[in-house]
């Protein structure tokens, strides 16, 4: 086989190998014909089909461990290569991105498109890779303790990178220290120092930094804090919310200038620095790398202008509480000159037992950004009405509302020109759809 490795038939091409699952929606195993017809040489299923085969048992579990057998044994073959796995409770995306985008200067980057971090699109990224592939960097995600420690079977990385230990997933999770532990699994998984293994850890997170006492990789840090290995110095936002900060690296520095919108972005900027600081890259050039990175995936903080100088920030892919709070700090920024804050907010899942207290907290927040309006999506997301409700000095508006459309028509009936709006909710809410509502002009169908 020499074509790539798909699990939709549509994107079958000569020599490729076509991976049938059942799905939800629909049994991959139905399409097999279809993608030999369009030139796989074979399919990977668990169960017979009329088409050249690899037979795995077990059901989709069977087909999913055999594709990441394959991916483990194409990493294996790929000995010029560097395997880079980036984890967090949040920023992962982004991070990989910036990362992707600094690395591809010194070489030919495979990273996954959008959020493929699971047992699925993990392998699908490796065996995207071939003898020219310099660098592969992957998202590492955990729905629970040992998730990660597999991932890193199927690709060891040799470069593991933590952002943070928030409160994403605690529902399932039970608490931060679980949290912690699930994702240290990638530093434990790093070759020693000896063998050029390296743990970049973000100083500014407590339980972040102490995972260097769980691995035998060298450890570089990053982070605002001055004993910092990586750190930012003077970081300050312009008028759009990009930040710009004088990078220390390795003895040098030099000024970066973000084309990203958040705060936030600083320590996903400083994580990158550090990795590329491994590969040979000084102050001036990853500065200058940084500076002409852009984003990549969809619904994370995508800034777009609407008639009347309405300014709307999307970050509409996913939820949690310092995310939420990174967000609203940005909203803050972005209308700092005098525009109108408005925010857009749905639920944060998963949250389990601290479900209420971490939305009511969120609308605390809002009210201190000074959103003018709060528009609050779903009965799931009704006690960040409640804690907006909370801060006594606040004089917005708050609006419930049962879906993304309502969102957009209320937004609608209150906007005024130059207002600045920031959307923001788990991929639960779907509340990506307000942004496409105001962005198209059209009324919910």
């Amino acid at each position: 086989m020499s074509g790539p490795v798909v699990i939709d038939s549509r994107l079958a091409e000569p020599g490729s190998l076509f991976v049938a699952l059942s799905g939800e929606r629909a049994d991959g195993h139905d399409f097999a014909e279809s993608a030999v017809a369009a030139g796989a040489a074979a399919v990977l299923g668990s169960r017979p089909v009329a088409a050249p085969q690899l037979l795995a048992e077990g059901g989709d579990e069977g087909v999913v461990a055999a594709l990441g057998r394959l991916a483990r044994a194409v990493a294996g073959e790929l000995t010029d290569a560097d395997i880079v796995g980036v984890t967090g409770s949040s920023g992962k995306t982004t991070t990989k991105d910036l990362l992707a985008q600094v690395l591809s200067g010194l070489g030919s980057t495979i990273a996954p498109a959008g959020s493929l971090n699971n047992e699925i699109g993990h392998p699908l990224t490796v065996l995207r890779a071939d003898e020219s592939t310099r660098f592969i960097v992957l998202e590492v995600a955990a729905r629970g303790r040992g998730h990660i420690a597999h991932l890193c079977t199927i690709a060891p990385p040799r470069i593991g990178v933590v952002l943070n230990v928030g409160s994403a997933h605690v529902g399932e999770f039970g608490s931060r220290a679980a949290i912690a532990q699930a994702k240290g699994e990638l530093v434990e998984a790093l070759p020693a120092a000896a063998d050029g293994g390296v743990a970049v850890l973000n100083a500014d997170d407590d339980a972040v930094i102490a995972m260097a006492a769980r691995t035998s990789a060298r450890v570089v840090s990053y982070g605002l804090a001055p004993e910092a290995d990586v750190r930012a110095e003077d970081v300050r936002l312009d008028a759009a919310g990009r930040a710009a900060f004088t990078l220390r690296l390795g003895g040098g520095s030099a000024p970066v200038r973000l084309a990203l919108v958040g705060a936030h972005q600083v320590h996903n900027a400083l994580a990158v620095a550090a990795v590329a600081a491994e590969f040979g890259m000084g102050a001036e050039a990853v500065a200058e790398a940084l500076g002409k990175a852009g984003p990549v995936s969809r619904w994370r903080m995508e800034v777009s202008e609407l008639p009347d100088g309405v300014t709307l920030v999307n970050d509409a892919y996913n939820a949690n509480p310092e995310s939420v709070a990174a967000a609203l700090r940005t909203l803050e920024a972005i209308s700092a000159d005098g525009r109108r804050p408005l925010a857009v907010l749905g639920v944060m899942a998963e949250l389990g037992a601290a479900h209420d207290e971490e939305h009511r907290a969120a609308g605390r927040l809002a009210a201190r950004a000074g959103a003018a309006a709060l528009v609050v999506v779903g009965d799931d997301a009704a006690p960040i009405a409640e804690g907006a409700r909370e801060v006594p000095e606040w004089r917005g508006e708050v609006v419930r509302v049962p879906d993304a459309a309502q969102a957009a028509a209320a937004l609608r009936a209150r906007l005024r020109a130059g207002d600045v709006v920031m959307v923001k909710g788990s991929r639960v809410a779907g509340l990506e759809k307000v942004a496409e509502l105001l962005m198209s002009g059209e009324d919910a169908k």
